[in-house]
């Protein structure tokens, strides 16, 4: 469970960062309609493929190709998004100055260590 504070997050979300739940791809199934892509480069190789609600416009998942096993959820599309429990903070090196991060929560310049 992060908060990415990419360029491309903080354009897609309106806001300093976006939070997320990373899942295996497996363990993750869209039951009911269908979702609407926007890709955009990842500067980790291939494509990061960000699905929409298309009728509401929601963003629902990001899935990258450079870590195809891995789906990562939006946590404000989730039924329970008080279940979330940010870990850490990724792609810091984009963060505004003005975005405060605990300073005790793991952070990373831009993607996590394996």
């Amino acid at each position: 469970m992060l908060h990415c504070h990419c360029r491309d997050c903080q354009r897609s979300s309106g806001g300093p960062f976006s939070s997320f739940i990373v899942v295996p791809k497996a363990g993750f199934k869209l039951v009911q309609g269908s979702l609407r892509f926007h890709v955009s480069p990842s500067e980790a190789g291939g494509q990061n493929h960000r699905g929409f609600c298309p009728d509401c416009g929601s963003p629902i998942v990001s899935k990258p190709d450079a870590i195809p096993h891995v789906v990562a959820l939006r946590t404000a599309s989730l039924d329970d998004p008080g279940a979330f429990e940010l870990q850490m903070d990724v792609w810091t090196s984009d963060a505004y100055a003005w975005d405060e991060m605990n300073p005790v929560r793991r952070k990373f310049d831009k993607y996590p260590s394996p």
